[in-house]
């Protein structure tokens, strides 16, 4: 198939009455052919365009439909001009066809957006100014930017701003200056040329090549040039030459193709020029000649399609093409054209072509069919950029809703970093308001004693601040499981998580009631950083903390971790890289010290745990056999529950062959066999199935097991009031506590017999502005909680090194600025060792002592916590056994309390 047949076929449309049609001479058809053929834009590179010269005859006049052809295109007609050189507008020069051509193309009429032109505009307006010959050339100029300068935008006149207070007045007359200077600033920039981004359009009439720009040296001299009288000097050829550049340069740049502007590419067919009257001697020829002229002296090739229509081309053309042979015109121009433009000949850019005289041929069958531009490619279609940003939308949203939630977000105020994971979990830390943990019914205090924190967290930052920053400050992390239980919404779920937080914002406050003349007293900032539940995203928040302790150098530890798992392991190993100490109030796996270098354990471990049941069934219960249930969380095993699993290993190796059941026990199990049981019935699980494995004894009756011993897991269960309801209240229940010795009934013998230490803890708790409610008051049974004095003790421990290093830093000078990055992580982890090497740190839950090789303590007072009745919650458990050192003067041996 030819190339001229499918073209030739879109020309042509539906037959017409004869009398409608358009009577073309011979070669017609091809001659819009070919036109058709360059109008249509390519979808890759450009088209170098000739200038068509139609020599005109007697009996064919080809401007008629040609205006037709380009003008009545039914969807996007092609952006086109028809000026007559017989009767050109204006002056009937050049300024003036070109003045027309541009009126013409900036029209928003031809169904796309609409030609800007810069360059070009400029250039005209330059030329219609006049500036007064007589007067002082520095007057000229200043008068010449004043009217560059009110083109760009016209300045309207304000009065200096009176009346008001002094501030106003400063406010409006800086208000005043800067609507006045900044303008001009802006505009001496753009017309400098120094400003590689602003007055790209005054760059580029320095740069182009006519009327030598170079010896005017500023855009502003150039411009000068170009007004009215002071142009006289200059060649019209060379202006003629410039305002034709300009106005080629602007059509080149509003067809560039940019891929990140899709509505560059909706321009698919170029405009045209259509000449009507054309003669060599006349304005029309004039242009024609300059248009030639400019292409080869630039080497720049443009858009525009040329069709001149006159008498006879120009003498340096060879013979014309008959019209029948267009097609074979362009082609043989097209291959000669880089030759000739090297050579500079004339007329390099004409390819004439005339109709054939002796037939004008019968008119065409379907009529010729007005041209359109093409449909533009469908991604740069208007409807795109806004599907684009619906799309983006939607997909940020949804990035948004995977990563952030209602009450899990990022803000502005504050350090924070969250997440949601892929269970809905909230993970991450916080360390204000702006995010907090937990938005569960039955949470609320939780949510309380977070916000607490927070709000301690901005008083220690302006107690810093009022001492001069003197006061050492450092920043500790509580990691736990924040979220994740199952819960009713009257049950508080997370009882362990918000007492350790209590102790945390408790040794926060103590700091707080510090003198302000004591510089060398710490401040604490406190993080909250949740790792789901079961920690099982404590990976990702690990990742998190460590980017905080790149960026903030007062974070130098973590406590808490809550559960002692495979992931909790894996967190220890992560926070060891990363090279925080943490200090963990409540974890007594054996052996969690193995897993960092730089972890130190409050309480004491599972085979401690393990010699004070065995001690208390043979010293008190007098029992040889013993009856052991132990369970782990749905979704959990025995290898990945380390407490757990440790535990029950430690039972097995302690008691050996006395041992005579061992069973895992799932909520449903029925458990009638134990229906008074005289030996030990031991519970090795976790907290949460407690409740279901007292609901299962209750089948017993009046018949219940004798002695029923629980790990210290179920202190979680026993601090909740709504969980203890449900329970028989015929079934006694005995159950491990790490912290007997921070008792209510306990922290007040202590303030009896003088004990300093848990005194003051017993005050703070007390305290109306900290715990709410508080604890241990006389007239309230609000009762401590255990994990509240291991969280403060572990605390202390760590603010104490910070203190001490401090004290040894600024020996010298007391008086001297804190600076957070003069101490690390490490080296708090190292004075913690280094104080604790001689008598131990005397804690509020007992003394802490440990080894040189290892992060589990020795000699750990636990104890055996007794309560007849579960549902009597206003009635204190009582200690009835112990084991471990309550101080240093005190022997560490297991007895009857």
């Amino acid at each position: 198939m030819r190339r001229s047949e499918v073209p030739r076929r879109e020309l042509t449309g539906q037959r017409q009455s004869t009398a409608g049609r358009e009577r073309l001479p011979a070669g017609g058809l091809e001659l819009f052919t070919l036109l058709a053929r360059l109008l249509r834009r390519p979808r890759r590179g450009e088209r170098r365009l000739p200038l068509l010269w139609l020599v005109r005859s007697d009996t064919a006049d080809l401007m008629v439909p040609l205006r037709r052809f380009l003008g009545q295109g039914p969807r996007r007609r092609v952006p086109h001009a028809v000026l007559d050189a017989e009767a050109p507008p204006g002056a009937g020069d050049v300024p003036a066809l070109l003045r027309e051509l541009h009126r013409q193309l900036s029209l928003e009429a031809f169904g796309a957006a609409r030609l800007r032109f810069r360059h070009y505009p400029l250039a005209d307006w330059l030329m219609q100014q006049s500036l007064n010959l007589g007067i002082d050339a520095d007057d000229s100029r200043a008068a010449l930017v004043r009217r560059l300068r009110d083109r760009r935008g016209p300045r309207t006149p304000e009065a200096v701003p009176s009346g008001g207070d002094a501030v106003s007045i400063v406010s409006q007359v800086l208000l005043w200056l800067v609507r006045r200077a900044v303008p001009g600033v802006v505009f001496r920039a753009a017309v400098s040329g120094r400003v590689p981004v602003l007055g790209r359009h005054y760059n580029w009439f320095m740069r182009q090549q006519y009327l030598a720009p170079r010896q005017s040296v500023t855009f502003l001299g150039f411009a000068e040039r170009l007004t009215a009288g002071w142009r006289d000097g200059e060649q019209p050829d060379q202006v003629n030459k410039l305002m034709l550049h300009a106005f080629l340069e602007d059509l080149r740049q509003a067809y560039r193709r940019r891929p990140w502007r899709p509505s560059d590419w909706r321009r698919t067919a170029y405009p045209a020029l259509l000449i009507d009257h054309v003669a060599p001697g006349n304005v029309g020829g004039e242009l024609v000649r300059l248009i030639g002229d400019v292409r080869t002296e630039t080497g720049r090739n443009d858009p525009l399609l040329i069709v001149a229509s006159g008498g006879q081309p120009p003498p340096d053309l060879p013979e014309p093409h008959p019209l029948t042979e267009a097609d074979e015109a362009y082609d043989e121009w097209a291959g000669a054209l880089p030759e000739m433009r090297r050579l500079r000949r004339p007329a390099t850019w004409l390819v004439a072509l005339r109709p054939d005289e002796t037939d004008t041929g019968p008119p065409s069958r379907g009529g010729l069919r007005p041209f359109s531009a093409p449909d533009p490619p469908w991604w740069s279609r208007r409807f795109l950029p806004t599907a684009l940003c619906l799309v983006l939308v939607a997909v940020l949203g949804l990035w948004v809703a995977s990563r952030w939630g209602p009450g899990c977000h990022p803000s502005l105020t504050g350090q924070v970093s969250v997440e949601v994971a892929g269970s809905g979990e909230c993970v991450g830390y916080s360390d204000s308001a702006a995010q907090v943990f937990n938005n569960d019914p039955g949470q609320d205090r939780l949510r309380t004693v977070q916000q607490r924190i927070f709000a301690q967290n901005r008083a220690a930052e302006e107690v810093w601040q009022r001492s001069d920053r003197r006061r050492p400050i450092l920043t500790l992390v509580y990691l736990g499981t924040l979220t994740g239980n199952r819960t009713r919404a009257d049950e508080e779920s997370y009882v362990s998580e918000r007492e350790e937080l209590e102790g945390m914002a408790t040794a926060q406050y103590a700091l707080l009631k510090e003198s302000a003349g004591a510089d060398g007293a710490a401040l604490l900032r406190i993080v909250v950083a949740n790792a789901g539940r079961q920690m099982i995203y404590a990976d990702r928040a690990v990742a998190m903390l460590a980017e905080l302790a790149r960026d903030d150098p007062t974070v130098l530890g973590v406590v808490g971790l809550v559960e002692s798992r495979t992931s909790t392991a894996r967190a220890l190993r992560e926070l060891n890289q990363v090279g925080l100490p943490v200090l963990a109030p409540t974890l007594s796996a054996d052996k969690m010290d193995a897993n960092s270098r730089l972890y130190l354990q409050i309480s004491a471990p599972n085979k401690d745990q393990v010699k004070l049941v065995d001690a208390y069934a043979k010293q008190v219960l007098k029992v040889a056999e013993a009856h052991v249930f132990y369970t782990t969380l749905e979704g959990s095993t025995l290898t990945e529950d380390l407490y757990v699993g440790t535990l029950v290993d430690g039972l097995r190796q302690q008691f050996g062959p006395r041992i005579t059941r061992l069973d895992e026990w799932s909520t449903g199990q029925r458990l009638t066999d134990e229906c008074g049981y005289p030996g030990l019935l031991f519970y090795a699980g976790r907290w949460s199935e407690f409740d279901g494995f007292l609901r299962a004894l209750r089948e017993c009756g009046g018949n219940p097991p004798r002695h029923l011993v629980a790990d210290d897991s179920a202190n979680r269960y026993m601090a909740n009031p709504g969980l203890r309801a449900a329970a028989p209240g015929n079934l006694p229940v005995t159950y491990v506590s790490k912290a007997a010795l921070a008792t209510c009934a306990a922290l007040r013998a202590a303030q009896d017999r003088r004990d300093d230490a848990r005194a003051t803890f017993l005050a703070w708790i007390q305290s109306d502005d900290l715990l709410d409610p508080p604890r241990c008051r006389p007239d309230s049974e609000e009762q401590v909680g255990e994990r509240v004095s291991l969280a403060y003790d572990a605390s202390m421990m760590l603010i104490r090194a910070v203190e001490s290093l401090a004290a040894r830093l600024h020996h010298a000078d007391p008086r001297q600025r804190w600076e957070p990055d003069s101490v690390n992580p490490v080296a708090v982890h190292a004075e913690v060792l280094r104080q604790n090497a001689g008598q131990g740190y005397p804690g509020v839950a007992g003394l802490i002592r440990f080894t040189p090789d290892s992060g589990e303590p020795v000699d750990k007072r636990l104890a055996l916590m007794r309560v007849e009745q579960v549902p009597d919650v206003a009635t204190a458990p009582v200690e009835v056994f112990r084991c471990g050192a309550a101080d240093g003067s005190g022997p560490a041996t297991c007895g009857p309390a």
